[in-house]
């Protein structure tokens, strides 16, 4: 028996260090205590939880938009990206000057000083630093970007082929949907995973924003001995060398990227933001992104699984290699007293919008708002009859996985 229980443990070592996770193992490691049938963490994870998986899986062959991304992709002939300059940009900020963002100030905070800020209702300069073409970051809350969009005199445009937009976190969200709608989802056009903190106005010194810092963590090394990181901003597009020169200039990490690479990585940390916030706010104790990881690790696996199933066959987008692993090491080394929220305005753009059933995360936020008092001005997808049910006990945080009640 000691003999099986060792070699499991070894096992679980070795898939570990190829990228897959193992709670048993992590558990083991940290010392705590949780009965479990060792031959079940080694099933696949998205077997871990009954689910109508098996017709999203089939659909992921079915669906031919990848194939098509991919063709277009071929067609412009292109092995290395298309790479800008930085220099003067226009900032694009909310028109309500109380809406400003805490993405405005970042982006304003990593300029040199000589950007342009703007409103959408206000003129384009004719050209900025000697050039004609120039960077326009669109800092508006993703639930106002689609009348942004919607309002846009025929100058602005003109100029749609140089915005650069903005993805991740519980301030950006996803926006995906809104640009699709308007034929914005394409290779040129310059979009950004936030990988740098999004500090709020007025949180530096003399009153000002504090300045963004890099939230990429470095997790090892892979088979090829190359570094392995996690959370690290990505962008692709026209300016997505403006971009990553400019985080680079300021100690961010940013990753230039084709597009098609960009959206897997934009999805995975969809996933992060969906999952985490929405298992750790159903608690009734405080719970940051670092608790779930720790105690809550296998609740948000089932549920990362189930919508990484979904957009295979949803959306056609296949998560890159490991991600589950990338995701649970970026909370724990960034996750400590980063709170979990469930934030109104940004459910359609944080939660409802992933493809599928989604059973499992319509569960929770139903939860969240019958019994915790959230999302009360929303309107949250009811779960099918034949698939209702709501979080056991154990969801609400009263067992922790280390014994603590």
């Amino acid at each position: 028996m000691v003999f099986v229980f060792r070699g499991a443990v070894l096992m679980a070592s070795i898939l570990s260090s190829q990228g897959f996770r193992t709670p048993m193992v992590a558990h083991l490691v940290r010392g705590k205590s949780r009965p479990s049938n060792v031959a079940s963490q080694f099933a696949p994870p998205s077997c871990s939880r009954s689910s109508p998986s098996s017709a999203l899986g089939m659909a992921t062959w079915s669906n031919g938009q990848a194939i098509q991304e991919y063709k277009d992709f071929l067609a412009t002939g292109k092995s290395e990206l298309d790479k800008e300059d930085d220099g003067p940009s226009v900032i694009v900020q909310p028109s309500n000057p109380s809406s400003v963002a805490p993405l405005t100030d970042a982006i304003v905070a990593l300029g040199n000083g000589d950007d342009v800020l703007l409103t959408p209702s206000e003129p384009l300069p004719p050209a900025l630093g000697g050039r004609a073409s120039y960077p326009i970051y669109i800092t508006v809350p993703p639930y106002e970007l689609k009348e942004f969009i919607q309002n846009l005199n025929e100058e602005w445009k003109s100029r749609a082929d140089d915005f650069v937009f903005f993805s991740g976190t519980k301030i950006c969200g996803v926006v995906e949907p809104v640009l699709r709608e308007f034929g914005m989802c394409r290779d040129s056009m310059t979009q950004v995973t936030v990988g740098f903190s999004l500090p709020p106005p007025g949180s530096g010194l003399g009153g000002v924003a504090k300045k963004p810092e890099d939230m990429a963590c470095n997790i090892g090394v892979d088979a090829q001995g190359d570094q392995k990181w996690a959370g690290e901003s990505q962008a692709c597009g026209k300016w997505n060398g403006a971009v990553a020169s400019r985080l680079d200039e300021n100690g961010i990490r940013c990753k230039a990227v084709f597009y098609r690479e960009w959206r897997r990585a934009m999805w995975e940390r969809a996933l992060y933001d969906a999952v985490w916030n929405v298992v750790g706010a159903v608690r009734e104790e405080e719970t940051d992104h670092a608790d779930v990881a720790m105690f809550f690790d296998m609740e948000a696996s089932d549920m990362m699984w189930e919508l990484a199933n979904g957009l295979r066959g949803g959306l056609a987008v296949t998560l890159i290699y490991g991600f589950e692993d990338r995701l649970f090491s970026y909370a724990e080394m960034r996750g400590t007293d980063e709170p979990c929220e469930l934030l109104d305005e940004m459910f359609d753009y944080m939660q409802n919008i992933f493809p599928g059933k989604c059973r499992m995360l319509k569960e929770y936020c139903n939860y969240a708002k019958d019994k915790r008092g959230l999302l009360q001005s929303v309107k949250v997808p009811k779960v099918p009859s034949e698939l209702s049910e709501l979080p056991s006990p154990v969801r609400q945080g009263n067992l922790r996985a280390d014994g603590t009640i």
